[in-house]
């Protein structure tokens, strides 16, 4: 019988990474031993977990998972002019919250194209840390409450699918919120799950195999971040890069024409550090460099085809619910137009075992 364990932490630091799989085990010692199998959840938008395959390269090697957030940091810089942290333009903060309202537009946007994932499954069989990672873990110096799911499995078994057919516009670049009550995901699950009495599983959503120039994730889904910060960064990956380095070095007078060469500097560095800490090789290192300085939004971000949505009863026991924080929303991002009106979503319902 799967279970789940709900975990509650403060992060000691803004940049700040856990091992969750540590803390559990000190809190609650041998309870996952008997699974093959652990999904992690995270609860927030800026926070979450690395695919196991790149955590297991990362982990590796020494100062490999440094690299690799210094790397989000130089392209997403803090303070950098966002939309989303202009407080004053945002119509989803009250204006007696606005002076605590986190200006953290770059911790969502490092989330989105850094590959960081809201749920991911690892192989518990390899003995390797799980790495919670978080990107805005304090605000105003107060570490802020954080919370993870774990769910310890073996075996899953497929209960139902169906094909979701999302309208998308004619811009080229575009994000939707799959959350939206007209395209009914949410009642499909929640009648799933009923009808099925999953307790422990998950839901996945995927994109169908003619869907191209698109991606999935899970996030806030605001509308300064999506439709100006995020297009600003699907529109020109390099040219966003270097307009925020030049607003973050708080220098009016910087040389515009300039910007593109330091960004490209400095994202190059930042590789360079990556990919010796990883033990690349220097032909790894050349084509790396090459696919991240190209324009396309598809390289330069690490967006991915599918996303979990993860069911457990930890919080309702004997009742499965969706894992999920207040602001996290699966959302659907194009940086091409459709040749159609519509993208389809193949989404799917497993119960673990």
């Amino acid at each position: 019988m799967p279970i789940g364990i709900a975990v509650d932490f403060e992060p000691r630091r803004r940049l700040d990474v856990l091992d969750v799989r540590a803390e559990v085990n000190r809190l609650h010692g041998a309870a996952l031993e008997p699974y093959r199998r652990r999904l992690y959840a995270s609860h927030h938008t800026t926070a979450g977990y690395l695919p196991q395959s790149l955590a297991a390269r990362l982990c590796s090697r020494p100062q490999a998972f440094e690299s690799y957030l210094k790397l989000l940091g130089t392209v997403f810089p803090e303070r950098a002019g966002y939309r989303h942290d202009q407080i004053e333009l945002r119509t989803d903060v009250p204006p007696d919250q606005r002076d605590r309202e986190p200006i953290n537009a770059d911790s969502h946007l490092a989330f989105i194209a850094g590959g960081l994932h809201s749920c991911v499954s690892y192989d518990a069989r390899r003995t390797m840390p799980v790495y919670f990672v978080d990107l805005d873990g304090t605000h105003q110096g107060t570490p802020r409450q954080r919370r993870t799911t774990i769910i310890g499995y073996n075996d899953q078994e497929v209960v139902a699918e169906t094909r979701l057919t999302v309208p998308v516009s004619g811009h080229p670049i575009d994000a939707i919120s799959l959350k939206q009550p007209e395209l009914g995901l949410y009642e499909q699950v929640r009648t799933w799950v009923a009808a099925h009495g999953v307790t422990n599983g998950r839901v996945r959503l995927e994109l169908g195999p003619d869907e191209h120039h698109a991606g999935l994730t899970v996030n806030e889904y605001e509308t300064l971040l999506m439709q100006h910060d995020l297009v600003e960064v699907l529109r020109n990956p390099l040219g966003f890069a270097a307009e925020k380095a030049r607003h973050a070095w708080n220098d009016p007078k910087a040389v515009p024409a300039k910007a593109l060469a330091y960004a490209r500097y400095d994202l190059v560095r930042a590789l360079n550090q990556l990919v010796d800490a990883l033990g690349l090789g220097a032909s790894r290192v050349e084509h790396l460099v090459a696919r991240t300085l190209e324009v396309s939004a598809s390289r330069f971000i690490r967006m991915r085809r599918s996303v979990d949505l993860p069911i457990s009863d930890a919080g309702s026991p004997g009742e499965g619910r969706l894992v999920q924080g207040t602001y996290q929303v699966p959302i659907l991002v194009q940086w091409r137009p459709s040749h159609r009106t519509t993208r389809q979503i193949t989404l799917t319902l497993s119960r673990f075992e």
